[in-house]
């Protein structure tokens, strides 16, 4: 019997990326589910075998400007408290800190580009533990407070929950490891009104996607790919 793996996407161009490949070798179907097109039921994310709560340029707090956020809070809560595993990446993870009770808010500031996490000591022996001292791409100007329950992975110095874990098959990131390099123009053209109130010149970030995005790449391959295997292996 197929898995099936639904993927919970806010704008187009952030994707599963290099996700994709790796779920559909493990033997799922994949299923995008476009947030304020798509209705959020209460049981919307309970059925899958695997939930992924992609990015997006808005924050879980905006609910009177986007309505159905509350909707997919309660969704996502739903399947936490399934325990059926589920990844959060940037908005995902802050979809999950939210529905696990944990204040969102903005940040100091936007952190936009590619820079190193510190791991915690959880986060050094957890799945994240290969990307060591090695930069990431963050993409977000909210944070969110470490919800009751869960341990926190990864930090940096303006945001102190990059990661973190309620068990070890739900895991939320605030920054991206599933974003392909070749594909990254569209994420500076879609995101050009963001970079400019940020300040932020995409002619850095494009030499930043060429020179550092290819060795990231594999590292998020790899600590994506483990993380799956950890999901499959507890599931059979």
């Amino acid at each position: 019997m197929t898995k099936t793996c639904l993927a919970i996407r806010h704008v187009a161009f952030e994707d599963l990326g290099l996700l994709g490949p790796l779920v559909s070798a493990r033997g799922y179907d994949i299923r995008y589910h476009d947030a304020g097109i798509d209705a959020f039921e209460a049981d919307t994310l309970v059925a899958p075998d695997l939930v992924i709560v992609l990015g997006g340029p808005i924050g879980v707090y905006e609910t009177d400007a986007y309505p159905f956020i509350p909707g997919e809070i309660a969704a996502v809560a739903a399947r936490l408290k399934a325990d059926k595993p589920m990844l959060g990446i940037c908005l995902g993870a802050q979809m999950m800190a939210t529905a696990l009770g944990a204040r969102v808010a903005p940040g100091p500031l936007k952190e936009v580009g590619w820079a190193p996490l510190t791991l915690s000591e959880a986060g050094r022996t957890s799945v994240l533990a290969p990307l060591g001292t090695s930069p990431v791409l963050h993409w977000h100007g909210d944070n969110c407070e470490l919800p009751a329950g869960c341990r926190c992975l990864a930090s940096t110095p303006h945001c102190p929950v990059q990661a973190f874990e309620r068990i070890p098959s739900q895991l939320a990131l605030q920054f991206h490891l599933e974003t392909e390099p070749p594909r990254f123009e569209a994420w500076l053209v879609g995101h050009t009104v963001e970079l400019a109130k940020a300040g932020r010149d995409p002619r850095d970030l494009r030499e930043q996607a060429r020179t550092v995005g290819p060795k990231v790449r594999e590292l998020g391959r790899g600590v994506l790919a483990a993380w799956l295997d950890s999901v499959s292996k507890a599931a059979a």
